[in-house]
């Protein structure tokens, strides 16, 4: 059998209609999308389309679509520029955010630009509403940034819940739908939020280009300067090839969605399963086992106590499995994971973060469970006495 990808949160294979998409993009459709001449003009069209392709599919209008470098600049965007523009003096976040939006608000804050205050979190990690409420009572007029699916356990918030408290407080929403972009729909008709973000590798498009959503009624300052591009909101030539790409990959991922939710949930409940039956003392970091109220695409895995958890990604790579220890973002550090350190999971559990897309067979899963009941049929991993 090939190597199992078990990685999809980290990013995903580009699907062969995409690359068929941006491959004219790539060769003869070469024009700058700025120049007046022809070329520049066809291009143009293509990057028109595909702003009103996306925005279609999340029931926005084009004008409030901005293609950026990925998730993480348009997270940064988000929170940086409207914080500067409307001169707000405080944020809230959770401690389990990814670090594209931690790191900016802690930035921010350690410059004194803004007080942040974190909102708490239960057991499992899930937002505690009525402290989110209780902290906009206190500062109404406030930036709150919550991300939708959360990249390593899985937790879902209910936007259209937070969002309707965001507006009762006069309160700027910022959500990071990096995770759930493109596996769940979004209708921003019906939700009153002002900025949301996507990253095309994540589903099944191009590494290296996303968008904002910027709500119509928002006005804010660019992060990037330099040219007149994205209605003078982004400086610099625009990834043509890449924002074809993605607008291609999230209208198939629009067109297929049920089918591939249906299959990425039965993978997820199939490998639930056969851990609990096979490997005694196993337990699932957040609302992760909870496959129907929890990102389908993610899992996360607390193996027994070991003095050699360690080494269970290692062996897992050589049993040619990818998957992950928590965020890529994070790998290659000795720092260990914050979520899970938000939820205080034991650190001598051996903690691994299987994540699932529409690729993946039930042929995979059960060898992937194989491998893992013979390390620890093996003893490789065996408990601490």
């Amino acid at each position: 059998m090939p190597r199992i990808y078990l990685d999809n949160a980290a990013t995903t294979r580009l699907d062969d209609e995409v690359l068929q998409a941006m491959l004219p993009l790539m060769t003869e459709n070469f024009g700058n999308p700025s120049s007046i001449h022809a070329h520049g003009r066809q291009v143009r069209s293509a990057i028109e389309r595909a702003r009103k392709t996306i925005a279609t599919l999340l029931s926005a209008s084009p004008s409030e679509i901005f293609f950026t470098s990925g998730g993480t600049e348009a997270d940064n965007t988000a929170i940086t520029c409207s914080i500067d523009t409307y001169q707000l003096k405080h944020a809230i976040t959770s401690p389990t955010e990814h670090h594209a939006v931690l790191h900016t608000l802690e930035h921010l804050a350690k410059q004194g630009i803004i007080e942040l205050s974190y909102v708490k979190l239960n057991e499992k990690g899930q937002v505690d509403v009525a402290h989110l409420e209780e902290l906009l009572r206190t500062k109404p007029r406030t930036l709150v940034s919550l991300m939708h699916g959360n990249n390593e356990i899985g937790n879902l918030i209910d936007l259209k819940q937070i969002s309707e408290i965001c507006k009762k407080y006069n309160a700027i929403f910022h959500s990071d739908t990096v995770q759930t972009m493109g596996h769940y729909t979004h209708n921003l008709q019906d939700l009153n939020i002002d900025f949301i973000v996507g990253a095309a590798h994540k589903f099944h498009g191009p590494k290296g280009v996303g968008f904002l959503y910027i709500n119509a009624n928002n006005k804010i300052h660019p992060f990037i300067h330099g040219g007149s591009q994205e209605r003078n909101m982004r400086g610099g030539t625009e990834n043509v090839y890449g924002i074809v790409g993605m607008a291609k990959a999230l209208e198939i991922a629009y067109r297929d969605m049920e089918a591939h939710q249906n299959h990425i949930k039965g993978l997820k409940t199939r490998m639930i399963e056969k851990l609990t039956a096979n490997i005694p003392g196993i337990t699932f970091n957040g609302d992760s086992a909870n496959v129907d109220n929890s990102l389908y695409t993610v899992l996360s895995v607390s193996f027994p106590p070991s003095s050699d958890n360690d080494m269970l990604l290692f062996n897992l790579d050589i049993a040619q499995i990818s998957c992950s220890s928590g965020s890529a973002c994070s790998s290659g550090t000795d720092v260990g994971s914050h979520v899970l350190g938000a939820l205080n999971v034991h650190p001598d559990r051996g903690n691994v973060r299987f994540s699932f897309g529409k690729y993946n067979t039930e042929e995979e899963i059960d060898k992937v469970i194989d491998v893992l009941t013979e390390i620890y049929a093996k003893k490789v991993l065996a408990p601490n006495p």
